[in-house]
């Protein structure tokens, strides 16, 4: 009895895939648009949801960017006192181990994201970095507790890698889905803004309390400022994410208003589950993102993490001296990377990335052979050579990855290939240099690193399809006003009659 029920279940199971396909391949031989599929965002709507998205992107980075500015003061906190290399290389080592989980954490927020919404799981995010970033600034150090100091440390770190696997993907979805496809680069890059601001408040606190502070004070109780100065910033993440609605995408996917290749895909591969869908129906895409997220972390953490550490170590500069440089360097990033969205909807995804990518192949070289020159001059020239390259990705990055994947498993899709990617190459960027100038005896690793970056990166562009000005793969087109969406829908009927 029980085999004659298993059966008529599997038929059952056959007659609905197949009814699925059926009704699939009808769409696709009678492409019908209606208006009633159509968004028609919000602008008030699409601003708080960008404004929330980028300060959870913000305080992300201002986690990290605190950690690594802090780097050398951490390791002589938390670590055995000895060798200074020694004690950095630990340092960053720790500052690496959050990567390492940012791959489980990303598995786990990001197929949750795509079944019960980006919203929640945004929240849940926020709530975890602001708790594991304050719950540093209040670990003993090394002399009071010992070892357990470095195991709270890593404990802490891990949490924050966790959490902020659900982070990004998540929030690059949630402004993607929710901005028109016309202003789609404009609106997406805030969320880098939110990058850059997270990095230019690490950076302009950590100068202010050095300046106050003596070095005998920073490491007493300085250190722990930026670090407690999390949780207000989380609290107001939290709210802003809260007071918002699901996006239209995801409530049109939900509401059964997908397109039918998307409901057939999904009863095809149901029995393999959200994770096995991915990598096994989707590892085209997935591989293309990580190529691309690799080559744009290794060169957006040697260029905005490490580089103050290669200014004082490597190079003799006082610490606040490559701090303020790189401080200005950010400033100007900030200053232009909304024209970096904004032309990135004119002409397209693929020329503002390549020009990133030629950028830093081309220009890595002779910017550290500037840099290693020292003066302020020089320093700034070949900083500003770096970062007018990386703004050219930071500010299309965010929209071209979400594009690549479809609504029913981009968050899922997104965060497993960037933060695996993150966790490879980017977060150990600072490890992986250090001990390689370390190996080689010579400062111009970081030069050669990202310009082997580079090469990836641009091979990873020209496989690459243009995105700009089009639906988001699996979602319906999404404009500014009734009358674009009526013109949308007499141009695709005029289009389907001939």
């Amino acid at each position: 009895m029980a085999a004659t029920d298993n059966d008529e279940s599997l038929d059952l199971a056959a007659v609905k895939r197949h009814r699925v396909l059926f009704r699939a391949n009808e769409r696709r031989r009678n492409p019908k648009l209606r208006r009633s599929d159509i968004t028609v965002t919000d602008e008030a709507a699409v601003k708080r949801a960008t404004k929330a998205a980028a300060l959870g992107n913000a305080m992300e980075w201002y986690d990290f960017g605190i950690y690594s500015y802090l780097a050398a003061t951490i390791g002589k906190v938390f670590f055995p006192s000895g060798n200074d290399t020694a004690q950095l290389l630990s340092s960053f080592a720790t500052f690496a181990v959050a990567f390492l989980v940012r791959p489980v954490g990303g598995m786990v927020f990001g197929p949750l994201g795509d079944k019960v919404g980006r919203k929640r799981i945004l929240s849940i995010t926020m709530i975890m970095m602001a708790v594991g970033t304050l719950a540093i600034g209040l670990i003993p150090s090394h002399s009071a507790i010992g070892l357990w100091a470095p195991a709270l440390l890593i404990f802490f770190r891990l949490v924050q890698g966790f959490s902020t696997g659900g982070e990004y993907g998540g929030a690059s979805t949630f402004i993607a889905e929710y901005a028109p496809d016309k202003r789609r680069g404009f609106f997406g890059s805030f969320l880098e803004i939110g990058t850059l601001a997270g990095y230019v408040g690490a950076s302009g606190l950590v100068v202010v309390l050095t300046s106050v502070f003596s070095e005998d004070q920073m490491l007493q109780w300085g250190w722990r400022i930026p670090f407690l100065v999390a949780a207000p910033l989380g609290l107001i993440g939290l709210y802003l994410r809260l007071k918002l609605d699901e996006t239209p995408a995801f409530q049109k996917l939900e509401g059964g208003q997908a397109k039918a290749t998307e409901a057939a895909d999904a009863v095809e591969t149901s029995a393999t589950g959200d994770l096995g869908k991915i990598f096994t129906h989707y590892w085209r895409p997935l591989v293309l993102c990580l190529a691309l997220v690799a080559a744009y972390n290794i060169t957006d953490y040697m260029l905005l993490s490490y580089m103050p550490t290669y200014l004082s170590d490597e190079l003799g500069y006082g610490t606040n001296h490559g701090l303020l440089i790189l401080l200005a360097v950010m400033v100007v990033q900030m200053c232009v990377i909304n024209q970096v969205g904004r032309l990135s909807d004119r002409f397209g995804r693929k020329p503002l990335l390549m020009a990133g990518m030629l950028g830093f192949l081309f220009l890595s070289l002779p910017s550290f052979l500037l840099i290693r020159q020292g003066g302020v001059v020089l320093i700034t020239v070949g900083l500003l050579l770096m970062g007018l390259s990386l703004v050219m990705m930071l500010g299309t990055m965010s929209v071209a990855l979400p594009a690549i994947f479809p609504t029913h498993v981009r968050y899922g899709s997104l965060s497993v290939a960037y933060n695996l990617s993150t966790s490879v190459f980017g977060g150990t960027t600072p490890l992986v240099i250090t001990a390689l100038i370390s190996v080689f005896g010579t400062n111009l690793v970081p030069a050669y690193y990202a310009t082997a970056a580079a090469v990836v990166g641009v091979v990873a562009v020209l496989c690459m399809k243009e995105t700009a000005n089009k639906p988001l793969a699996g979602s319906p087109p999404s404009v500014e006003t009734e009358e674009e969406a009526a013109e949308l829908v007499q141009t695709r009927q005029a289009t389907a009659k001939l």
